[in-house]
């Protein structure tokens, strides 16, 4: 295994130092390079649009704007759930911390990574480029008001993420050499027959797993790549970067290759890399935000009055006011993915005998992603103004933010954005691999076949058009929500239940400190 690794490891700087190759004479290649990267888009496009148009089925709201079916099952089951539970988002957000710091941590708990390491692994599928890019691309559409909708949505969204990763770690299975697996698949199908429901169960397991690896090939895989190639080209010399024209694919190659050689690893090894890179990522991308924000610093009131404005603007009319909520909560859900069911997969590895535990340290999430990441993207794009810009590329917007303020930043951001991207992709590698063996079957050559095409993925994420990749990733991503969100409702009792029971217990001191 040990040997496999350094084999691709070598491969993969070939890859990269053969770029210098292709440098040398761009004409030979460009008709070929173009014609590569175009075959690709042409190829994915209509079945992206296809399956865009299904999935973001509207409903008409006013005489002039329609609500994608999709946002209203989610924001409905979060407001749902934040009353259910009594706001756990706000009142367990201190023992969330507590636990994270390893508190409650046993080493002895069955489980394969600890509260830090499936927190920071479910963090690195969510916190990516729809940080930085989705954030973007709401403003541009919905104004600087989208980010207070963004906001709320992220603050609703940490009661969803509680209920699904609750339930994660209720209901998953760990086999005889302690590899677990769960998530939406398993608590919706066991779960449900508990209920008596267990053919109905079984559907919505089913339609879950199919989303999900949809999802891991869409939002998880082709929208990272293709920001991350954008950003490289960016830094690269635009236009006459090496890789510009027709040549996009050979950067997914390359990324495809350092993919693969830490998903061979499985979980564990996904978690120690994102234990070290999800902190290192964020604490530099917040730190290059703020020193933006802080440049100008006397402009912030009038930022912040743009946002408070643009999202309850009575100008804009009930249309419009609509249309800026749509775009807000539309774009926090595809970067927190609350309600979706993805984190609980990575969730339910963790080390633990108390199933709500790992619910509390998951409502983290959609704070740290869309409260923290994505208010400080807003801020960075509003306060320098180029939330007017008539840019349309979303990652190409915010490089343009940051480097009004930071010279040079480009390239800073591009080292954030090539590790968000990575981390991102990583992770969305095992959810849509979970999802996979539960259809398929838990074998090596399952196990392989999933892998190569997920790889395959990271390729044409990188070659086709921003458009296309928007929709296809908003699309599958969304789609999880279905199955899920339902099964969510008929089981919150039995988080509800869990929930009152181990707050008793801490109250009565009965359950065991560590640290």
């Amino acid at each position: 295994m040990r040997l496999n690794k350094i084999n691709l490891l070598i491969s993969g700087i070939l890859i990269a130092l053969s770029l210098s190759t292709f440098a040398q004479d761009p004409e030979a290649i460009d008709t070929v390079q173009k014609s590569f990267d175009q075959r690709i888009d042409d190829a994915l496009t209509p079945a992206s649009n296809a399956i865009t148009n299904f999935i973001f089925t509207t409903i008409p709201i006013t005489s002039s704007k329609e609500v994608p079916f999709v946002l209203i099952w989610l924001v409905l089951g979060a407001i749902g759930f934040t009353i259910y539970m009594g706001f756990i988002n706000l009142r367990g957000f201190p023992l969330s911390l507590s636990i994270v710091r390893g508190k409650y941590d046993d080493p002895n708990d069955k489980g394969e990574v600890s509260h830090f390491q499936a927190l920071t692994a479910a963090l690195s599928g969510t916190v990516g480029l729809g940080n930085i890019a989705g954030v973007a691309i709401a403003i541009t559409v919905g104004g600087p008001g989208a980010t207070f909708w963004m906001i709320v949505a992220g603050l609703l969204g940490m009661s969803s993420k509680f209920v699904e990763c609750t339930l994660g770690v209720i209901y998953r299975k760990i086999d005889d050499n302690g590899v677990v697996s769960g998530g939406p698949m398993y608590y919706l199908k066991q779960g449900l027959k508990e209920k008596g429901m267990g053919g109905f169960g079984a559907v919505l397991a089913v339609i879950f797993a199919i989303c999900c690896i949809g999802g891991s090939f869409g939002g998880g895989n082709m929208f990272q790549v293709n920001q991350a190639c954008q950003q490289f080209i960016n830094i690269t010399g635009g236009p006459d970067s090496i890789i510009s024209g027709g040549g996009r694919w050979i950067f997914g190659l390359v990324m495809a290759a350092l993919v693969f050689i830490v998903i061979v690893g499985g979980i564990k090894g996904i978690a120690k890399v994102t234990d070290k890179i999800v902190p290192f990522m964020c604490g530099l991308y917040v730190l290059a935000a703020l020193i933006v924000i802080m440049g100008h610093f006397s402009e912030i009131p009038l930022a912040f009055s743009l946002i408070f404005e643009g999202a309850f603007s009575p100008s804009a009319a009930l249309g419009g006011f609509i249309g800026v909520l749509i775009t807000g909560f539309q774009r926090a859900a595809f970067s927190n993915e609350a309600g979706i069911g993805s984190a609980s997969i990575a969730h339910a590895a963790v080390k633990t005998n108390e199933p709500v535990t790992e619910g509390l340290v998951a409502l983290l999430e959609p704070f740290i992603d869309t409260v923290v990441v994505c208010t400080m993207t807003a801020l960075v794009i509003v306060i320098t103004g180029f939330y007017s810009s008539a840019e349309t590329d979303g990652i190409t917007l915010t490089s343009h933010a940051f480097e009004s303020v930071i010279p040079g930043s480009r390239y800073v951001l591009g080292v954030a954005v090539v590790l968000f991207a990575f981390s991102t992709m990583i992770s969305w590698s095992y959810y849509g691999l979970k999802a996979w063996t539960f259809l398929f079957g838990d074998t090596k050559a399952m196990d392989l076949t999933y892998k190569l095409i997920f790889l395959l993925f990271v390729v044409f994420g990188s070659a086709m058009n921003m458009n296309s990749v928007v929709g296809f990733s908003d699309a599958m991503i969304f789609a999880m929500c279905f199955p899920n969100v339902l099964g969510l409702v008929i089981l919150a009792p039995v988080v509800k239940n869990q929930l009152n029971s181990f707050v008793s217990r801490i109250k009565s001191g009965e359950i065991k400190q560590y640290k």
